[in-house]
């Protein structure tokens, strides 16, 4: 049964990496619950606190996710158009190019930054903008965006290496 318990935490922190960068994939619930699957393995000891702990920063990490790209926008004078544009723009990046056969740079890196800052300029002007203010606009709903993207990835980093090193203890 341990082995169960370990091999679902890995594929859990593995998944909540990529829920880091793909929208609709809650990439720190799914980190944390690698912590919470490998403390049920006998001989690890996780203390309630450090669950907690863990489980209110991706709580927190989860809510901020959601506001980030809209204080970007908000700051850069953008709308939810432009959130909106940035959210359409990766879905796009990550599925339609690829499933295009198109992979823009290594990894398709290139892609997931244009993809979102594209779409947010399309939203902008969608909302009736002009060039100079949707392009201000995108720049600051693409940074809440890729704001967001790095605090998501700090935390499955950091999940990822305590459950590493909590594994580590085992041997």
């Amino acid at each position: 049964m341990d082995f169960l318990f370990i091999l679902l935490a890995v594929l859990l922190v593995i998944i909540g990496f990529i829920g880091a960068v793909v929208p609709g994939l809650p990439g720190p619930p799914l980190s944390f619950a690698a912590l919470v699957a490998v403390s049920f393995v006998t001989g690890v000891e996780l203390s309630a606190e450090t669950l907690m702990n863990f489980g209110g920063v991706a709580l927190f990490i989860t809510v901020f996710d959601y506001y980030v790209p809209i204080i970007g926008a908000k700051l850069f004078g953008g709308s939810r158009y432009g959130v909106w544009g940035s959210i359409l723009g990766l879905i796009f990046a990550l599925v339609v190019l690829p499933f295009a056969g198109i992979v823009i740079g290594p990894f398709g890196l290139i892609g997931l930054i244009i993809g979102p800052f594209a779409g947010a300029l399309i939203g902008e002007l969608l909302a009736g903008y002009p060039m100079d203010k949707a392009i201000k606009a995108a720049i600051g709903t693409f940074a809440g965006f890729l704001a967001g993207t790095l605090v998501k990835l700090v935390y499955a980093a950091v999940t990822a290496w305590f459950l590493i090193k909590t594994l580590i203890k085992l041997i």
